[in-house]
Formats: C-alpha cells, sequence, structure tokens
C-alpha cells in the first residue's frame, strides 16, 4: 500500500508562484511512477506532469516553461511560476507503476490541494 500526502497550494494573484510537494510511503513507492493532475470545477481531470524513477519529466502544454517537476526519491515537488487563473483547481498527487503517461496505471492518489488563481 502506498500513502500520498500533498502540501502547499493555497491562493494567489495572476503571475505569482507556488509550490506543491507530495510525499509517498510505502515500500515500492520510490520506483513508481509520480505525477501530478488537476481538475477545475464542472472539468475533467487533467495531467499537468509526471515524473518516471530516474527523473524523466513529461508536462501538459499548458504548463511547459513554467512549472517545474522534481523528486527526490518518493518525493516530488511542483513548482509554479508565472500562473495563470486558468491553473485553478484541485491539484492531485498520484502514483503507480508502469508507464507514466498511461492514467490508468495511476491507483494510488493523494487527497488534493486546492490552487486558486486571482486575475
Amino acid at each position: 500500500q502506498v500513502h500520498l500526502r500533498e502540501s502547499g497550494g493555497g491562493s494567489v494573484q495572476a503571475g505569482g508562484s507556488l509550490y506543491l510537494t507530495c510525499a509517498a510511503s510505502g515500500s515500492t513507492s520510490e520506483r513508481f511512477c509520480m505525477a501530478w493532475f488537476r481538475q477545475a470545477p464542472g472539468k475533467e481531470r487533467e495531467a499537468v506532469a509526471n515524473i518516471d524513477n530516474v527523473g524523466s519529466v513529461l508536462y501538459a502544454d499548458s504548463v511547459k516553461g513554467r512549472f517545474a517537476l522534481s523528486r527526490d526519491n518518493a518525493k516530488i515537488f511542483l513548482r509554479m511560476n508565472r500562473l495563470r487563473s486558468e491553473d485553478s483547481g484541485i491539484y492531485y498527487c498520484a502514483a503507480g507503476p508502469g508507464f507514466c503517461t498511461v492514467f490508468e496505471m495511476y491507483n494510488y492518489w493523494g487527497q488534493g490541494t486546492q490552487v486558486t488563481v486571482s486575475s
């Protein structure tokens, strides 16, 4: 069993920055893909960025150049710069074995943390 604990988030004005952290606990979590997803009201959950166990990162086009995802074993860090109102939503940390780009393989999820960007 893997447990994910998120921290960070909050409210910021457009153009500002926020920092999210997710810590995974569990015997094999350091080998898992880990990722951030987000969900805005009335919209489907979407991928933000993922990172595999050797540090390769993929970003959604909407956040490239603004967000930076890094990893230290079973903990990941998301630095969000130049935030926009459309970045608002609940941000979820996820983890799982297999291919990082396959949504269905993320079988562990955090509770989510709210990010609100005001324009």
